[in-house]
């Protein structure tokens, strides 16, 4: 079968339907970071973080920086925050035609 867009974006949005993978994703717009800072920084089991990060590198979501021991993880393509921004834009939109919506009705 050839590849098809459609296919890539279904696959991509199933990757996004986890709130903690995109929890993990928004932490790294401010550059890379450690499993450890991931996870106090969201309260999250750092063995939960860890699970993510991997299904986000398998999808070339992520990748790491191996310093010594340590293993730092940062986005592989910024573009992905406008999908996340568009995501949150849309969120918003529906919120005031929700409002709107029991104004009216009151």
């Amino acid at each position: 079968m050839p590849f098809k867009p459609s296919y890539f974006k279904a696959d991509f949005f199933k990757v996004l339907s986890n709130p903690v993978r995109i929890q993990i994703l928004d932490t790294l717009r401010s550059g890379e970071q450690n499993v450890n800072y991931i996870s106090q920084y969201l309260e999250i089991d750092a063995s939960s973080v860890s699970q993510q990060l991997a299904i986000l590198r398998r999808c070339n979501l992520v990748k790491i920086r191996k310093q010594g021991n340590f293993v730092f993880y940062s986005i592989c393509d910024p573009a992905i925050f406008k999908v996340l921004d568009a995501a949150l834009e849309v969120f918003n939109n529906h919120l005031v035609e929700m409002r709107s919506n029991l104004e009216q009705i009151n």
